[in-house]
C-alpha cells in the first residue's frame, strides 16, 4: 500500500508528460524510494527516511543547479507512508517531527490527509494509497450477485504490539468497533483475513473505513472498486481526489465519537439513499481514479495527479531565489536526521 512511489516513478519514465530538457520542465520529480526501506517482515521502516532525503536533495542540488534555483518549490516528491513527510508512523511522534524542513518548499504527494494537521502541508497533492489493479481485477464476481452481507470489516481492532490499552491506536475508534458489535447480527466484522475478502467486499452493502495510526487505509480503494458503501471513520479526513471522486455522496461519514451508535446511524439510512450511492460507485470513471493500473488509463490515478500538479501551474515567479539566496535551513530538525545516509 505504500509502493505509489514506484509506480508513479514507472508511469513518468513513459509518460508523454515527460520532458528530457530541464528548461522545458514545469516540475521536476525525485524518486528515492525511502519506502522501499523495510523491516524483516515487510513492514515500512521511516525513522532513516529523512537521512536517505537530505542525501538524494544534497546529491540532486550539488550536481544540477535545478533545485538551487527554487530550493524544491518546483520539485515534487511522492511520500506515502503513514504521516507523509514527517516520517513516523505514530501520529504523536509524526506531529513533533513535523515535515523534513528540506521538502518545505516542495509539493507533496501523500496518501495522508487530515485538515489542520502539522503533517499535510497546503499546497500537498493527498493520494490513495496503491492497491494491485491486477489482482482486485482477478476477484470480480458477477454484479448481479446480492449483496447479502450488512456491515464488513476485516482488520485489526487493537495493535497489541505497539498500544497494549487499546485506547492509542485508530484513538480508540477500531476497538470500539468491536467492543460495540462483535455480537451483532449485522456487522461481520474480524481480524481474520480470509482469501474471498474481495468477494465479500463485493457481497457487503456497508464497508468500514476507519483509521488506523493514520487516517487513511487501502479499504477505501478496495469499497470504492467494488462497490461497498465506504463508512469513512477519521476525523478530518482529507480524502483523494475531490474534483473527481464526490466523496459525500457515495460514503457515510461517521464520527469517530459516534461510533457506538454505528448500528443506528446505518440501519436509519433509506434505501434510495443507499440505492443512489451504489448506482454512483458502479461508476467505473471513480473506480479508475482510485487505481495505479499498468499501463496507465486515461482519467486514472496517475493521471490525477498530474492534473493536481497543472492545477498549480504556472509557477509564481517568487519561487525563484536570487543567486546566492537560502530559504531552507539546512541544519534544522533532529541530529540524527543530519547524519549522511
Amino acid at each position: 500500500m505504500f509502493a505509489a512511489e514506484i509506480f508513479m516513478h514507472r508511469f513518468l519514465l513513459s509518460s508523454p508528460v515527460r520532458t528530457r530538457n530541464p528548461d522545458e520542465a514545469d516540475w521536476f520529480y525525485t524518486p528515492i524510494y525511502p519506502t522501499c526501506d523495510l523491516t524483516p517482515t515487510g513492514l515500512p521502516l521511516p525513522f532513516k527516511s529523512p537521512r536517505m532525503m537530505r542525501s538524494a536533495i544534497q546529491l540532486v542540488s550539488s550536481n544540477w543547479p535545478y533545485w538551487n534555483r527554487t530550493e524544491g518549490a518546483d520539485h515534487f516528491f511522492v511520500v506515502p507512508h503513514d504521516f507523509g513527510a514527517c516520517f513516523h508512523y505514530q501520529e504523536e511522534k509524526a506531529i513533533e517531527r513535523g515535515i523534513l524542513p528540506l521538502l518545505q518548499r516542495a509539493t507533496l504527494v501523500q496518501t495522508f490527509g487530515q485538515r489542520n494537521h502539522v503533517c499535510l502541508d497546503q499546497g500537498s497533492i493527498t493520494i490513495p494509497p496503491f492497491a494491485p489493479p491486477q489482482k482486485m481485477q482477478a476477484h470480480l464476481i458477477p454484479p448481479d450477485i446480492p449483496r447479502s452481507i450488512f456491515v464488513y470489516f476485516r482488520g485489526l481492532f487493537y495493535d497489541v504490539n505497539n498500544d497494549p490499552e487499546g485506547g492509542y491506536y485508530a484513538r480508540g475508534a477500531r476497538a470500539a468497533v468491536w467492543e460495540n458489535f462483535k455480537n451483532n447480527p449485522l456487522f461481520d466484522i474480524s481480524t481474520d483475513h480470509p482469501t474471498t475478502y474481495y468477494e465479500d467486499m463485493q457481497r457487503a452493502i456497508f464497508c468500514l473505513c476507519p483509521l488506523g495510526w493514520a487516517p487513511w487505509s487501502p479499504r477505501l480503494v478496495e469499497a470504492v472498486v467494488f462497490g461497498c458503501i465506504p463508512v469513512i471513520i477519521a476525523d478530518d479526513i482529507v480524502l483523494p481526489f475531490a474534483d473527481a471522486i464526490p466523496w459525500e455522496e457515495i460514503g457515510v461519514f461517521v464520527a469517530e465519537k459516534d461510533v457506538p451508535e454505528l448500528d443506528t446511524i446505518l440501519t436509519s439510512i433509506p434505501t434510495e439513499v443507499i440505492l443512489r450511492k451504489q448506482r454512483l460507485l458502479a461508476n467505473p470513471s471513480m473506480k479508475r481514479a482510485m487505481l495505479f493500473p499498468q499501463p496507465a488509463q486515461p482519467g486514472d490515478a496517475f493521471h490525477q495527479i498530474l492534473n493536481g500538479l497543472a492545477r498549480k501551474l504556472p509557477h509564481d515567479k517568487s519561487i525563484y531565489l536570487k543567486a546566492g539566496e537560502k530559504a531552507l535551513n539546512w541544519t534544522a530538525g533532529p541530529t540524527g536526521d543530519l547524519k549522511p545516509w
